[in-house]
């Protein structure tokens, strides 16, 4: 239960961190600590382990967003990564980097904690879309990676 708080803090991040244009910047690491630090006294969370977590996944999530993005784009066919609502863009991105950069977290819980948590802030069509799209990214491009790391063993 504290990995699904923690993942409900990482959305309520990123929705707030877009919506303030901060994505647009140059440099979100000198923005990062402050933003994180303001929005920790905002909510009052004193668990440690919870506040780690998620700052992890928000940190690991912003500095990989453009390799993030171009993957949501390639597979969320005929969508316009600016057109997919807010809420939605923001739940893929911090379970792609799940999937793709955190081999501690099993795919298959990033993308349930994506699925509940998408159902709980978002619309039911949206929690099929988000399936779609974090099935085939955890199916296809884990594979790839695979493939490359196997390959620079030989």
């Amino acid at each position: 239960m504290k990995r699904r708080k923690a993942r409900e803090y990482i959305l309520k991040f990123l929705y707030a961190w877009e919506i303030n244009d901060y994505c647009k910047k140059n440099s979100f690491y000198n923005i990062i600590h402050d933003e994180l630090e303001k929005f920790w006294d905002s909510c009052g969370e004193e668990d440690r382990d919870i506040k780690s977590f998620t700052n992890e996944i928000i940190e690991g999530t912003l500095e990989n967003l453009e390799n993030i993005d171009i993957l949501i784009k390639k597979y969320a066919k005929k969508w316009d990564v600016e057109r997919i609502l807010t809420i939605d863009k923001n739940i893929l991105r911090f379970a792609i980097y799940e999937i793709l950069y955190r081999p501690d977290i099993p795919f298959q819980v990033s993308i349930n904690e994506a699925l509940e948590i998408a159902k709980k802030y978002s619309t039911k069509e949206s929690v099929a879309f988000i399936n779609g799209i974090l099935d085939k990214i955890a199916k296809q491009e884990t594979k790839l990676r695979t493939a490359e790391t196997n390959g620079l063993e030989n």
